[in-house]
């Protein structure tokens, strides 16, 4: 449920770390692999690595930008909640989709709860990957940002966020793979 005036849980120190602005860098280039991850899948109760997907599936990394279990970023949460609704579309398609957020795994799991999320939302409340990725930062919390890998890892594409294009359309990632 959203929520906008409880803001327990915002102040923390993920919340300082990202507090001054860094501009996403768009150093990552078309058709070269990206660096693999290590994170806690909070839907499926597991561990999982963006390697286990190389050779198999194409992966859409999608760093999403959650304050709190309560606080979701307006221009991320109808994100969320369309690649949440769409999420059998890409499981038809042979694309896995892994959304990515910085709050811990007990704020994650009342998102899952709340949202109702089918897809594997992975917890990063270090930002270590949101880092790796270099997506950028602002306001206590990393940018949201697309990735989208072929099946062997490579970078088909990839939206960073911009106060004009906060987050890539699902007609835009699906296309893609066409």
């Amino acid at each position: 449920m959203l929520t906008s005036t409880d803001f327990t849980g915002l102040f923390n120190e993920r919340f300082f770390r990202n507090l001054l602005p860094k501009p996403a860098l768009d150093e990552f280039r078309l058709g070269v692999g990206t660096p693999d991850f290590k994170l806690s899948d909070i839907t499926n109760n597991r561990t999982l690595k963006l390697s286990d997907y190389r050779g198999k599936q194409p992966v859409l990394l999608a760093f999403t930008r959650i304050f709190t279990e309560k606080q979701y970023c307006p221009f991320c949460y109808p994100h969320i909640k369309a690649l949440n609704e769409n999420y059998e579309e890409f499981k038809n398609r042979g694309i896995e989709v892994l959304m990515i957020t910085s709050t811990d795994k007990k704020q994650s799991q009342v998102v899952v709860q709340d949202l109702g999320l089918k897809m594997p939302l992975l917890s990063d409340p270090s930002c270590y990957t949101f880092r790796t990725y270099q997506v950028g930062q602002a306001l206590g919390a990393p940018l949201p940002a697309q990735f989208m890998l072929d099946k062997d890892g490579k970078l088909l594409y990839r939206h960073l966020f911009s106060f004009l294009d906060h987050n890539a359309t699902l007609e835009r990632l699906l296309e893609q793979f066409n």
